[in-house]
């Protein structure tokens, strides 16, 4: 016996779910209907299921029912990202997956290498739990101070050598641990960033905590990350942990272009023996995981005594003119402006000029 779609309608109505039927054909004894569920719970839709057969059954008696079930979900929202920060130009976020790499280090550094080639260079220590670039940068009796930009009362940061600073260690005493779980640590960066006057900087540099959690994703909602650099050291423990790092800011909810990777401790070469090198953690891992991913590979840092001396005293080891370090790290800022202007698609075509020329590369 054949049946007619008004049969089928009359069921539905019955059953209270005529609006949620997407489609239904009739061929023969065959119904076949397509039935949105609007919960995706699997016992309302099984619920569903069994409510609808039997319901055929006994007002279409001998009809054969192919029902097939979807649920109306909502698209996925996208993460919201940040709105700009008056007067500054790029952010970069300096990454690890791993904590003990080097990535403060790496990050001063940059900052360093970055001002020396003229641009304006400021650094938020988004490292709640382990701030270092007071100590770092020698201004752990720094206290930033309010001033009153249109009206508003902002948070001024601390300047050294020519470097903007806002660090959670500025408002922590030295020995304070500091134990705040995710939605306070969260509030305290959005006060640090949104309620701070950063002036006009060409780089905000934020060095990042280690892994990849909740502060990761508050900084990425609260501000438009330019690009990301990941920090790790070659060892095969330390590159697991960077390639889910990179994972990070590719994922379809963040989508923040990767600049590349850095290689820390990359090998020693004692002084007595300058042109000797000892790869100690493992030789070109981060060069060949950044092959194998495809992210550039932005340069190598190897183990030298002064870097870490420079680092305690308070007077990062790119200011140390003419050095091997030096030009170490002005490469590496070099290479990351580089790998900015290539991977940003939303970078003004005058802001690539200036910033390429500036850093003494060329535009592409």
């Amino acid at each position: 016996m054949a049946y007619t779609r008004d049969q089928i309608y009359e069921v539905l109505e019955e059953l209270g779910i005529r609006n949620w039927m997407r489609n239904a054909q009739v061929m023969g004894d065959d119904i076949i209907l397509d039935i949105v569920s609007p919960s995706p719970a699997m016992h309302e839709r099984k619920r569903l299921e069994v409510a609808l057969k039997n319901a055929f059954a006994e007002n279409l008696p001998g009809s054969n029912l192919k029902l097939t079930i979807s649920v109306d979900a909502p698209e996925p929202k996208q993460e919201i990202k940040g709105s700009e920060l008056p007067g500054v130009k790029n952010i970069i976020a300096v990454a690890s997956g791993k904590g003990g790499v080097g990535k403060s280090t790496v990050t001063s550094n940059l900052a360093v290498s970055l001002s020396q080639m003229g641009f304006k260079v400021g650094i938020l220590d988004a490292d709640i739990y382990g701030p270092s670039m007071p100590i770092m940068f020698d201004c752990e009796d720094g206290k930033p101070y309010s001033v009153e930009v249109n009206g508003k009362t902002k948070i001024k940061p601390v300047e050294s050598y020519g470097i903007k600073i806002l660090s959670i260690g500025f408002f922590a005493d030295t020995d304070q641990a500091i134990v705040w779980r995710g939605p306070m640590a969260a509030k305290a960066l959005n006060q640090m960033t949104r309620d701070a006057y950063w002036g006009d900087l060409d780089f905000l540099l934020i060095d990042l905590p280690p892994g990849t959690g909740d502060i990761h994703l508050s900084i990425v909602q609260q501000v438009p990350i330019t690009g990301a650099v990941v920090v790790s050291t070659p060892q095969t423990i330390a590159l697991a942990d960077a390639r889910k790092g990179v994972g990070m800011f590719q994922m379809e909810a963040i989508n923040v272009p990767v600049l590349g990777i850095v290689e820390n401790m990359a090998y020693f070469s004692p002084a007595e023996l300058p042109n000797n090198k000892y790869y100690i953690f493992g030789q070109n891992g981060a060069r060949n995981l950044a092959e194998q991913i495809g992210v550039p590979f932005l340069g190598e840092v190897p183990i030298v005594q002064s870097i870490r001396e420079a680092a305690d005293i308070g007077r990062p080891a790119a200011m140390q003119e003419d050095s091997v370090v030096a030009n170490i790290y002005k490469e590496i800022a070099k290479n990351v402006v580089q790998s900015l202007v290539e991977r940003n698609t939303t970078l003004p075509p005058t802001e690539a000029v200036r910033i390429t020329t500036m850093a003494g590369c060329s535009a592409k």
